[in-house]
């Protein structure tokens, strides 16, 4: 008999900044609604794992979409007559996933991104509060200068190939090569100059540096960083934590693309932080009879992990 994943995909029109986008999107699960976000220059795809795992898709409802010019989400129309590159912008970046959110008519959704994904979570926190439950910062710091470079989109490389093979260091070695090639493969698929585009947001339109001790703390935030990634090092995440009230830091054994690259791996280390989500959240988890949310094995201190998964140590601020 053959094999279906649970994941179902949609299209919703998003209004944003005067423009309509015909967003694509994949959800599964039922409960807290869990908005994720995709790295730069690639997809919802990233999330593939999260959304078919069943502990998670019990407790929680996972959408993972497409930014617009990335996977299955095709750019505005009238964009082959802009005359200005692609740049991916803090404030339409942080307005189309409010925008987004509230299409679906989700009621405070937690977030969680990853790289680029992960940095935009800052500018919610600010910004937008009271719209969110929990954030998840993945790979995430108040500044990562460098990446917007011009070799990522010349006529003179083929762009697919150098994206994916410039972004192949910041896995971790440990990580399955099934999903480290799955990863690249992701990444020399996306349109041309997306990547560079994105990076535009990820390494100049987003320095919090002085801005992340704004964040009031009332929204929780927890950052994740693997130990491998050099494009946000876990100095760089530590750095970041410290300034923000109300967030825990964790750094693990992992890279700079933790769902995809590595999802068991990545599974133990975000497992406390969704339970912890859902013991501050109990009425909104799903109504499956699987019951991810036992205090077993768990602790209010979330230094009683430091030993367990392997690798994963939490840094108290």
């Amino acid at each position: 008999m053959n094999k279906h994943d649970p994941i179902i995909g949609r299209y919703v029109y998003i209004n944003c900044q005067g423009k309509s986008y015909r967003t694509y999107y994949e959800e599964n699960g039922d409960g807290i609604p869990m908005v994720c976000l995709h790295t730069a220059g690639t997809d919802g795809r990233q999330y593939r794992h999260q959304l078919c795992d069943n502990d998670i898709a019990s407790n929680f409802r996972v959408i993972a979409f497409d930014l617009p010019r990335h996977g299955k989400s095709i750019p505005p129309e009238g964009w082959h007559l802009e005359e200005d590159e692609y740049k991916l912008t803090t404030s339409f970046y942080a307005e189309f996933i409010l925008e987004f959110c509230r299409a679906l008519e989700l009621n405070k959704p937690i977030i969680m991104g990853q790289s680029m994904g992960g940095n935009i979570c800052l500018e919610l926190a600010l910004r937008y509060e009271n719209e969110f439950s929990a954030l998840i910062a993945m790979e995430a710091c108040d500044h990562s200068p460098g990446w917007h470079i011009d070799p990522l989109h010349h006529p003179h490389i083929h762009g697919g190939e150098a994206v994916a093979t410039s972004v192949f260091g910041l896995m971790s070695p440990n990580s399955p090569d099934e999903y480290r090639w799955e990863t690249w493969w992701y990444y020399a698929q996306g349109g041309p100059g997306i990547f560079k585009g994105d990076l535009y947001y990820y390494s100049v339109d987003s320095d919090y540096r002085d801005k992340v001790h704004k964040i009031s703390g009332k929204l929780p935030i927890y950052f994740l960083t693997g130990e491998y990634d050099f494009a946000c090092t876990p100095e760089m995440t530590q750095r970041t934590a410290e300034k923000v009230k109300n967030s825990e830091c964790i750094i693990f054994g992992g890279g700079h693309f933790p769902t995809s690259e590595d999802p068991d791996v990545f599974k133990e280390v975000v497992t406390p932080v969704l339970k912890k989500i859902i013991q501050n959240d109990p009425e909104r988890r799903g109504g499956n009879t699987r019951d991810w949310s036992s205090a077993e094995n768990t602790s209010s201190s979330y230094g009683k992990y430091d030993s367990q998964p392997s690798g994963r140590r939490v840094v108290k601020l």
